[in-house]
């Protein structure tokens, strides 16, 4: 084995294996070449090399996200790390434990004029969880840090940031470790909270209440935690394709349900307890009828965090989600109908639902319907940003389908990296769904050794970003078509021939169908099936839609 000469990198590649941080996503530079040296030689570490930064923080948080422990993103020194920083906030705001190390000068190199550094220690700090900002010797205060870091990552779940000072020589080995860290036995506290029997009788008493669920991972809830929401007359969930959560009485189509409220149908809708778990939720309809229609509680499930989404957070109940729902077994009001009322009126909605479909030309409406269709059960299912989520909440995809989206902030640029590095963790199928905006934006999530023969890019090319034409504020003129839609002619042909991806494209329902089904029966490698549909067609038959639901 190779180990650096350097005592500090010593320190931090005996730590990580330790403390069993295993999957190192490496961009290449000279600063952090003793980090690079020792990651690569000791096999206990997969290692992976992914040359565009920004990319190889989304690699990191894709594979973090799916096996639900720290992943390490290393990079060279000075604006290497601010290209981590959109994947930092994703992973702060998605609680995933993302381990930042960035090689660094020493601190008498910084603001002298020294090429590539800037000003690191702290640059994170606003979307991390905890800073390590190392001195440039070895010893114990900074093995303590490093331990530190990565035990908040671990218990709290977040993003974390080691900051390492290395001076020349950079390349110098060993055949053995000459330094030793101290190996702490750390400990940091979830501080969980009891169910008090006051919360339990006004869950009791309440005869009406709606449980909204965000994204989450799959599995949170058992079956018997499920049946318990599902079978209780006075509770109406609401569920989002990113909730992974799924049983016949929970309503996920929120916003066919809602759209064609009136003011009365709100006003009857209103529960007298707001249950939320989860994460972020992608509805806007029911974020602002939640807000202009205030409950008097509203309680978050969260152990960790509680964000006040509707302006009306009365309680953060430290408990998870399924140790909450069993407190309150036997405690619920029985004689109530505000489930079966609204389950009964989405049947209604989703008659109509079905009608318009049929009669629905291509489009990206009608896409989504074929996607909802052909997606393969037990699989994996990663889905970009703006119209692309939005969309896919309309429709029942299977309930085996795994369904992930970067909702942290939900930003458009790392969404490929993302499902990328996800699909290098697993055997089942992974599909991306995509618009082409967010595609071609993180186009150099193509650009590495990993993509496996499972993973599948669905690209819907609407000419551009399809989102501002369903938004409030779309007037046709060369300004919104230029600065807002940005309008384009690219196809993503091209780019799949230099990364040597299968390829195929799709202009009529048909031809639609007939890629999907070739992209999941016949490649054993990784394809991007591009559908393209009308750009100034697709909101108008959206808002055709939603118009249609309240007829």
């Amino acid at each position: 084995m190779t180990i650096p000469q350097i005592p500090l990198a010593q320190s931090i590649l005996q730590i990580f294996k330790a403390k069993m941080i295993k999957y190192i996503v490496i961009s290449p530079g000279s600063r952090n070449a003793p980090l690079t040296i020792g990651f690569t030689s000791d096999s206990f570490f997969q290692c992976y090399s992914i040359a565009d930064e920004r990319s190889a923080a989304f690699f990191a948080l894709g594979i973090a996200q799916q096996r639900k422990e720290p992943v390490a993103v290393v990079c060279t020194s000075g604006s290497a790390v601010l290209n981590f920083y959109p994947a930092v906030a994703e992973a702060f705001y998605s609680q995933i434990p993302l381990v930042v190390v960035s090689a660094d000068r020493p601190t008498n190199k910084i603001d002298i004029g020294d090429g590539q550094t800037i000003r690191q220690m702290n640059v994170l700090s606003n979307h991390t969880i905890f800073d390590a900002n190392l001195t440039e010797n070895a010893g114990s205060e900074n093995d303590l840090l490093i331990q530190k870091a990565l035990q908040n990552a671990k218990t709290l779940l977040g993003p974390v940031h080691i900051n390492v000072p290395f001076e020349e020589p950079l390349y110098e080995t060993q055949k053995d470790y000459s330094y030793k860290p101290e190996i702490a036995q750390l400990k940091i506290k979830r501080s969980l909270g009891e169910i008090t029997e006051n919360q339990k009788y006004t869950w009791n008493k309440a005869q009406k209440k709606l449980i909204v669920v965000g994204t989450q991972y799959p599995e949170e809830l058992t079956q018997k935690s499920i049946e318990v929401l599902a079978n209780d007359p006075s509770i109406l969930v609401l569920t989002e394709i990113t909730s992974n959560l799924h049983h016949p009485n929970f309503i996920k189509n929120i916003d066919t349900l809602i759209t064609s409220f009136k003011d009365q149908d709100f006003k009857e809708f209103q529960p007298n307890l707001l249950i939320t778990f989860g994460g972020m939720i992608v509805s806007k309809r029911i974020k602002a009828l939640l807000r202009k229609y205030e409950t008097t509680q509203h309680w978050h499930i969260d152990p960790l965090r509680a964000y006040d989404t509707f302006g009306i957070l009365t309680e953060h109940i430290k408990s998870t989600p399924e140790d909450f729902v069993q407190s309150m077994i036997g405690n619920s009001a029985n004689n109530s109908s505000y489930q079966s009322k609204y389950t009964t009126i989405l049947k209604q909605k989703l008659e109509k639902h079905s009608c318009f479909l049929e009669k629905t030309p291509l489009s990206d409406l009608k896409v989504f319907e074929l996607l909802s269709k052909y997606i393969p059960s037990n699989s994996h299912l990663q889905i970009s940003n703006s119209a692309g989520i939005r969309y896919a909440m309309l429709f029942d995809f299977d309930s085996s389908v795994q369904v992930f989206c970067n909702r942290g902030t939900s930003g458009i640029d790392g969404s490929s990296s993302t499902a990328v590095g996800a699909a290098t963790t697993t055997d089942k199928i992974t599909t991306l769904i995509t618009g082409d905006v967010s595609f071609f934006y993180d186009s150099n999530a193509l650009w590495n050794n990993y993509i496996p023969s499972n993973f599948k890019i669905i690209v819907v090319n609407n000419g551009g970003g399809g989102i501002f034409r369903i938004l409030p504020g779309h007037q046709e003129s060369k300004t919104f078509n230029t600065y807002f839609e940005t309008e384009h002619q690219l196809t993503a042909r091209y780019l799949a021939s230099m990364f040597g991806i299968d390829y195929i494209a799709a202009k009529t329902i048909e031809e639609t169908e007939e890629g999907l089904k070739k992209i999941y029966l016949e490649h054993q490698r990784p394809v991007i099936l591009e559908l393209f549909t009308p750009t100034k067609e697709n909101d108008k038959i959206q808002k055709e839609y939603f118009l249609n639901l309240g007829l």
